[in-house]
Order: structure tokens, then C-alpha cells, then sequence
């Protein structure tokens, strides 16, 4: 028996006190589960926007390899499929914010999750400059105003602005305009390309097969055809952002692997009917494959539609980009917040505060910051828009790839993923055919562009060179790596807690 009652009890009672108020403190900075199953999913298909990969590619895709490039829709859908299927039974079973950093760092370590997260970081934050350079063009088009550089400046600056101000609102406002811009979606794609094929069909269905004469400089079909992967590759990512706001979704163990499954066939079903009505509404098809109509979208919604259809077109479209700009920088935001809360990054007491309204404000400006520094480079050096959207896609299927490799690493030292949602027996299966899936399309990706400069032909793989090293400098000088003592490399022993804890 204690020698001093008393002061023992006095000394227990603070530390109850010391206690509940540290968990008081802790449930005041915790986001708050608002995000359903349809809401999340629709985070993930916004953000994977079937209309602003179609309407951007599709002219490209179709002069490389006419028609038969439609079936990269597929061919993209079916492997990043897999790749959502690894990421589902790792998010089942580490439904944590931030989604790729803390999914390698459990499945790895902390300085693998630091590299992987540290090229998505950055792919993300030139797909955000890439999509809001595009809206601009579509919002000058809807205000009938020149889209000069300047104009397309300041746009681009008050649409990124405006979406940081809703998402710093709140996760419901976020959720709310994600599914007010899956609707948008679902009628300038889905609709409009059911409605081309239903009243507007000038071409047979057989169409999809011929290639109209498309070849490649060296005379290969195979060459064009797989140059034309784009139209694929760079709509098929994004799925991941339901899992980045894993902390704010209801039931998430069950509820993210579904929804990126969902975002992933919704995605694909959208992309084809939409490609398949432009193809056969078009009754000069021959003109796009030969160049000859170097922006047909255009043209033929103004046949299909008149002058008033258009603008509604556009009208919705612009909608369905700004819920695409808002799931982005959601997802971006959310990353700098995992990052900071595990000490990885300057300044992380401050990037890892929440709001009163559940939300990272601090690393949301951020979010919203680096994007505009990025949009006035594009202002002065309008050419490097192409450049880093090509960084973009290829940056983000690296850092996919990172987060499989991992998971299958697990995999072979005998991980069994313990969430509520899992495919049992397929998963190592899935998971080999999901990491060459992967490698295949990063080879495509970074295959050398036309261009007369070396920099010009080798602009991706420089960009993610300067970015690798970059990271890796960082990652051993600063060693943000050691300031955090989050668990890490712990699939197996975590899996097998998760059971041992069902059972108890």
C-alpha cells in the first residue's frame, strides 16, 4: 500500500484530468465522417472526370490511330481496375487519410511512403494546374471572351480560389458539389453521347475496327495505335481520392474500395458511349483522322445541337471541371495534411491544423497556392502546359505503381489483408497482373515526343528525373522521415491484431 494516499490520489486525479483533456483536444481536431458511399464515389469519378480527358484528347487520339483508339477506354479501364482492386484490400485495412503516403509507408517504410508521396504531391499539384487551364478555356468560351494568356490567368487564378473557398466550408459543401458535378458528367457525357448515337448517327458501329489510313512516321499501325494510349491512360486516375479523404467517409473499411470500383466502371461506361457518339455523329470522320478538322468536338456539337445547345453543353461542362478542380485539391490538401501530421514537411504544426469545420485549411491554401505559382509559369511559357500535363500522368502512375510493388512485397513475405473488404485467393494474383499493368503504361508514357530538342523528346522522364532527385535531396539532408514515430512496415503484424481483435 502507498505510503502517501493522498498525494497518490491527487496525482491520479490530474492525470485523469491531463487525460480526458488530451482526448477532448484530440476529438476537436478530428474530421468529421460525413461522406457516404454515393458522395465518395463521387469524389473519385469527378475527380477521374471522364469529359475533361475526352474532350481533351479526343482529336489527338483519333489522328494517331483513328477510330480503333476507342478501345484504349477499356484497355485502361481494365488494368487500372486491378491496380483499384490492391488499393481497395490496403485502404479495407488502413483507412487513414491521405491515402498513397500513409498506404506505402504501412506497407514499406517511411522514407519508400516519403518518395512515393513526394512524386504524387507534385503530379497532383500540375494535374490541378492543367485541369484549370483547361476550364478556362471552356468558362471564356461560355462568356464569349478572348482567351488570351492573361484572360486565361486570371480565370484560372479565381476558379482556384473560388474551389479552395468551398472546400475550406466544409467536407459537406465538398461532398455536395462532388455529387452535383457527378450529374453534370453523367449529362455532358453519357447523355449527350446517347443522344448523338440515337439522332445523330452519320457512321456504322463497324467504324471503331477501321483505321481510316492512321500510321505511324516508321509505317506501323502498332506504333500509332500505341501512341494513342492517352485517351486511356490519362483518364483512368483519381479513383484514389476516395481513399484520400478516408477519415471523413462513413464506414470507410467497406465503403472506399467500393467506391473506387464504382468510379472506375462508371468512368469506363462514360468514355466510350461519349467517344462512340462523336465518332459516328461525325460525317466527315476521314477530315479528323487526316487532321484535316484539327478541333472537330466543336463542330460537331454546334451541328448537333445548335448555338443555344452548345452553350447549355458548355454551361455543364464548366460545372463538371470546377467539382473536378474541388475533388482535386481535396485530395491534394489531404496529402499535405498526412504528410505534416507525421512531421515530414516545414512547417507541419501549422499544415496539419483542422478548422472548426473539420477541414485542413492551412495545408487547403497551400493547395491552392502552388497551383497558381505554377499557372503564372504557364502564363510566361505557355508551351510548358503540354509539358507538365504529360508529368502529371506519368508522376501519378509512378507513384501507383510504388504503393502495388509495396503491397505485393507484403504479399510475398506472407500478408494476408485483414479489412472488411477483401478478393481472399486472387489477391496476389491481382496484384502481379495490376504491377505490369503498371510498368506497361509507364513505358508508354514516357516514350520520347516529337520534337527537335532533346528537352522537347525527353520532357517526362527529365521532369520526373528532377523531381526523383529532387525528393531524394530533400529526403537526405532534412530526413523529415525521422521526426514521426507512425507505425511503419507493419501489414503482417497489423493483419493479423485485426484478427486476433474479431475473434476476442
Amino acid at each position: 500500500m502507498s505510503e502517501h494516499p493522498i498525494q497518490d490520489g491527487l496525482q491520479h486525479a490530474v492525470d485523469g484530468a491531463k487525460n480526458i483533456a488530451h482526448t477532448l483536444d484530440k476529438d476537436a481536431s478530428q474530421f468529421e465522417r460525413s461522406i457516404g458511399l454515393i458522395s465518395n464515389f463521387s469524389l473519385g469519378f469527378t475527380y477521374l472526370s471522364p469529359l475533361t480527358a475526352v474532350y481533351s484528347l479526343f482529336a489527338l487520339a483519333i489522328t494517331l490511330a483513328g477510330p480503333p483508339s476507342i478501345w484504349w477506354i477499356l484497355i485502361a479501364a481494365g488494368g487500372q481496375l486491378l491496380v483499384a482492386i490492391v488499393f481497395g484490400e490496403t485502404a479495407s485495412q488502413y483507412p487513414i487519410t491521405g491515402g498513397l503516403y500513409p498506404w506505402a509507408r504501412r506497407l514499406w517504410g517511411r522514407k519508400y511512403a516519403w518518395m512515393a508521396a513526394w512524386v504524387y504531391l507534385w503530379a497532383l499539384v500540375v494535374t490541378v494546374t492543367s485541369i484549370a487551364e483547361y476550364s478556362a478555356g471552356f468558362v471564356a468560351n461560355l462568356f464569349h471572351y478572348d482567351a488570351s494568356p492573361l484572360n486565361t490567368l486570371i480565370t484560372s487564378v479565381v476558379l482556384l480560389l473560388g474551389v479552395m473557398g468551398i472546400n475550406m466550408s466544409g467536407t459537406k459543401n465538398l461532398a455536395r458539389v462532388a455529387r452535383l458535378g457527378f450529374w453534370c458528367e453523367i449529362l455532358s457525357v453519357v447523355a449527350l453521347g446517347i443522344y448523338l448515337l440515337i439522332f445523330h448517327r452519320a457512321q456504322p458501329f463497324s467504324v471503331v475496327f477501321d483505321s481510316m489510313g492512321a500510321i505511324a512516321s516508321n509505317g506501323s499501325y502498332t506504333t500509332a495505335f500505341l501512341a494513342s494510349s492517352l485517351l486511356g491512360l490519362f483518364m483512368f486516375f483519381g479513383f484514389e481520392a476516395c481513399g484520400n479523404v478516408a477519415e471523413e467517409v462513413k464506414n470507410p473499411s467497406k465503403q472506399i474500395p467500393v467506391a473506387m470500383i464504382l468510379s472506375i466502371v462508371f468512368g469506363a461506361i462514360s468514355a466510350v458511349v461519349s467517344v462512340l457518339g462523336y465518332l459516328l455523329a461525325s460525317p466527315n470522320l476521314p477530315d479528323i483522322v487526316s487532321g484535316k478538322i484539327t478541333d472537330p468536338l466543336p463542330t460537331i456539337l454546334q451541328e448537333a445541337l445548335g448555338p443555344t445547345g452548345a452553350q447549355i453543353f458548355i454551361a455543364i461542362a464548366v460545372v463538371a471541371m470546377l467539382s473536378c478542380i474541388l475533388s482535386l485539391q481535396a485530395a491534394l490538401s489531404r496529402l499535405l495534411f498526412a504528410f505534416a501530421r507525421d512531421e515530414m514537411l516545414p512547417k507541419s504544426t501549422w499544415l496539419s491544423k483542422l478548422s472548426k469545420q473539420g477541414v485542413p485549411d492551412h495545408a487547403m491554401i497551400v493547395s491552392c497556392l502552388l497551383p497558381l505559382v505554377f499557372c503564372v509559369w504557364v502564363y510566361f511559357t505557355p508551351d510548358n502546359l503540354a509539358r507538365i500535363t504529360a508529368f502529371a500522368v506519368v508522376g501519378i502512375y509512378v507513384s501507383f505503381q510504388m504503393v502495388v510493388l509495396a503491397a505485393l512485397r507484403q504479399r510475398l513475405k506472407g500478408w494476408k489483408p485483414a479489412g472488411e473488404w477483401s478478393v481472399g485467393a486472387w489477391g496476389i494474383i491481382i496484384n502481379i497482373a495490376a504491377l505490369a499493368y503498371g510498368v506497361f503504361a509507364i513505358y508508354l508514357l514516357v516514350q520520347p515526343a516529337d520534337g527537335a530538342s532533346i528537352i522537347d523528346r525527353w520532357i517526362v522522364m527529365i521532369g520526373l528525373g528532377i523531381v526523383i532527385i529532387s525528393g531524394l535531396l530533400y529526403m537526405f539532408i532534412a530526413k523529415p522521415y525521422g521526426k514521426s514515430t507512425a507505425p511503419e512496415d507493419d501489414a503482417i503484424e497489423h493483419a493479423n491484431q485485426m484478427r486476433q481483435n474479431r475473434l476476442s
